[in-house]
């Protein structure tokens, strides 16, 4: 999965220009004729580390489990466990 998803964000990266073109001259034809990986609304955001696609913080790229891993082993400068 995480292969996958990086395949879809060089076709979106690599389209973005034409897309953003046509959608401005409102060739919607033309646009539906581009590939449909391209389109940025299908990229996901995912864990840098398990690929896993719920659970994501954009702050630190990975998702719930693997942020409170690494905060535990003190990984991640800065951060610390709460306690009051």
């Amino acid at each position: 999965m995480k292969a996958r998803e990086v395949k879809r964000a060089k076709l979106v990266a690599k389209y973005a220009d034409k897309r953003a073109q046509l959608k401005k001259e409102g060739k919607w034809l033309e646009l539906s004729q581009l590939p449909r990986n391209s389109s940025k609304i299908r990229l996901r955001n995912r864990c840098k580390i398990t690929g896993r696609p719920r659970g994501y913080s954009r702050q630190f790229g990975l998702c719930r489990n693997q942020l409170r891993e690494f905060a535990l082993y003190g990984k991640i400068p800065g951060v610390t466990k709460a306690s009051w």
